[in-house]
């Protein structure tokens, strides 16, 4: 076989398994780090900190941030002051911040801190399968951005500074 034909066929061969690789290892939809998905999403009902029913349905026609948290997380404790802020200065031109708290201890626990930390959006307990509706991410704190029409604007999973969400919180509000 001629040298150049050799490393041809050499070339394709690196270049299917570095693509098979690639394509096993990418991360899926939940996985997404500041991904914009606009797909539609879910519907849910939770419990919030009174044992009240609280409904996505219930912030139709709002921007909704849906930040999943746990008072034990360390990132999602540091976001909690912009989302404070978000709430108190956006909050009158229509977004909604719901807090989906993963934690075991409960709502009294959840309900205690929260007052601790002076958190003034919705607060809810969270459960496995509000977590499969948006998708089964896998860490928290994990954020989503959606529309006045319900779709999935922005995923984030990690902590944000408050300044980069609140630039698309403004856009998502215009």
């Amino acid at each position: 076989m001629n040298p150049l034909r050799l490393i041809s066929v050499l070339v394709v061969v690196v270049a299917l398994i570095a693509g098979a690789v690639l394509l096993r290892n990418r991360p899926g939809p939940a996985a997404a780090q500041g991904a914009t998905t606009a797909l539609p999403a879910p519907a849910w009902k939770l419990k919030d900190l009174d044992g009240r029913e609280v409904s996505s349905g219930q912030f139709k026609g709002k921007v909704v941030v849906v930040d999943f948290w746990a008072t034990w997380c360390g990132p999602c404790v540091e976001e909690i002051p912009g989302y404070i802020a978000l709430q108190k200065k956006y909050g009158a031109a229509g977004l909604v911040v719901v807090g989906v708290s993963l934690d075991r201890k409960g709502p009294a626990h959840v309900k205690q801190f929260a007052q601790a930390k002076g958190m003034n959006y919705t607060l809810v307990m969270g459960d496995e399968a509000v977590v499969e509706a948006f998708g089964d991410f896998q860490a928290i704190p994990t954020t989503f951005l959606i529309s006045r029409d319900g779709r999935i604007l922005h995923q984030k999973t990690g902590g944000m500074p408050a300044e980069e969400y609140e630039k698309l919180v403004k856009v998502a509000l215009q």
